[in-house]
């Protein structure tokens, strides 16, 4: 880790977690097994949401005033495979973005810390 640089510095700041966002909201819709999901979702807002909550979970200095991950997920019945296609997304994002593997490690352990709580579990 480049010393006292957070993950948030790291990837990029905004523009890149912007960038990010807006491939993995595109691969996302393009999938059959989970765009059912955003089918009555305003995508910009939920853009918006989602660049907001990846710039406070990578560090940020920011507040996130968002819902937290169980109650925003809790009336999907989501599953392992849904969790697994976005999970896929996010990675293929940043590897298109050509992120280094370490910092796509570290992205995928802060989305993985969430699993539980976007499963319900």
């Amino acid at each position: 880790m480049a010393e006292g640089k957070t993950l948030f510095e790291r990837i990029g700041g905004m523009d890149a977690v912007n960038a990010a966002v807006d491939i993995f909201y595109k691969k996302v819709l393009a999938d059959d097994s989970i765009n059912h999901f955003f089918t009555k979702t305003n995508m910009k807002e939920q853009a918006g949401k989602q660049k907001a909550f990846l710039a406070y979970a990578f560090g940020a200095p920011m507040a996130y005033t968002g819902k937290k991950m169980r109650e925003a997920h809790a009336h999907m019945n989501l599953t392992e495979d849904h969790f697994n296609a976005v999970a896929g997304h996010l990675v293929s994002t940043l590897k298109e973005l050509n992120v280094e593997q370490g910092i796509i490690d570290e992205v995928v352990a802060v989305a993985v810390s969430t699993k539980d709580d976007v499963l319900g579990n």
